[in-house]
């Protein structure tokens, strides 16, 4: 009898420690809270900010003010966030989420170098073509013999014109036998960016010395044959170890190197293909051929001027624009970068 009263006393003394060193269950779950542990509790009949402070060993308005309430009543089945000093212990699904995101950003950079390294390689083999085709002349043809300009009368006055769409100083000097330089002093010009209606003073003609037609060499650019505008590949390869030098004397065909520093922009446009390496510039002559460094990557690539541009809100002060392709190869990685650019004009 005694040994059975024994062992009845023994089994509810191991209930009762057990039960007393059971720990609490949260009723909902835990959160991280700054490395500390939140608990949420999920409020039942009878529980007031003051029993859920006891049991957790919180203060009652600490749990109040944390929760944003301004009443001591509760409702049953609302969640109290309850706020402890106990560091919160990530689970093992959570360090196992955090490695597969690391092991997947390390993956993504090994595929993004690889790339990188697959598309220098590209643009390396593109330009060497471009070099190849610039220094192998396939025929020699005659430049035109160009106009020579008539001395300025002092007694006649500038003509006013009006722009056209698509014109530049460039193409207006030569219509009127003027230059670039005398139109902007004239007009006090402070850009060579023209505006479609814009009314311009053109001074009558400018003196210029006669020159003299020269024998110039066919350059194939992607493709396309220029004629007649070759000698500004001949004075950009030739000068280009003088670049820090921003006026330079006229070459043997006549031309100067131009060196402009400003923002590009690449587009899509229906009428130019994206895999050519073609721009459009303000001045420039359609078939120069423009040498353009991207400083930020010291990268540069040659490519051919096919037309004009106006400006617009895709084009506001930018000084060239040009296709996807010649933007791969100068490595940008915006839609707008600055680049240094260099070609060949018959205008200082």
């Amino acid at each position: 009898m005694k040994f059975k009263i024994l062992l009845f006393t023994l089994s509810f003394v191991t209930i009762s420690l057990m039960s007393f060193a059971r720990p609490i269950v949260d009723s909902v779950g835990v959160k991280d809270n700054d490395g500390k542990k939140l608990i949420l509790f999920k409020v039942k009949a009878k529980d007031t900010y003051y029993s859920i402070g006891r049991r957790y060993n919180v203060k009652p308005e600490v749990l109040m003010k944390f929760n944003g309430s301004k009443k001591a009543t509760l409702t049953i089945g609302a969640i109290v966030k309850v706020p402890t000093d106990i560091p919160y212990k990530k689970s093992t699904k959570e360090i196992a989420k955090k490695e597969t995101a690391a092991q997947k950003k390390a993956r993504l950079a090994e595929e993004a170098k690889a790339e990188k390294k697959h598309k220098q390689k590209e643009e390396a083999v593109a330009e060497t073509e471009v070099t190849e085709q610039q220094s192998a002349p396939e025929r020699v043809v005659a430049a035109p013999a160009p106009v020579v300009q008539q001395p300025v009368q002092d007694n006649l006055p500038p003509t006013q014109y009006k722009v056209s769409a698509g014109e530049t100083l460039y193409s207006i000097s030569k219509r009127f036998n003027s230059n670039v330089d005398a139109i902007t002093k004239l007009n006090n010009l402070s850009s060579t960016t023209l505006i479609p209606g814009q009314i311009l003073l053109v001074p009558a003609g400018v003196a210029a010395a006669p020159v003299q037609p020269v024998a110039s060499p066919v350059v194939s650019v992607e493709n396309h044959t220029i004629q007649n505008d070759s000698p500004a590949v001949a004075a950009i390869n030739k000068d280009s170890a003088n670049a820090a030098e921003h006026h330079l004397n006229a070459n043997k065909y006549g031309l100067y190197e131009k060196n402009e520093k400003g923002v590009a922009t690449w587009i899509d446009d229906a009428s130019l293909d994206p895999n050519k390496k073609f721009v459009l510039h303000r001045t420039a002559p359609i078939g120069t051929v423009i040498k353009i460094t991207n400083p930020m990557t010291n990268r540069t690539t040659f490519a051919k001027v096919v037309g004009t541009f106006t400006d617009s809100e895709a084009t506001k002060d930018v000084i060239i624009v040009m296709t996807k392709n010649v933007a791969d190869s100068l490595g940008a990685l915006d839609k707008r970068f600055r680049v240094d650019i260099s070609y060949g004009s018959p205008n200082e």
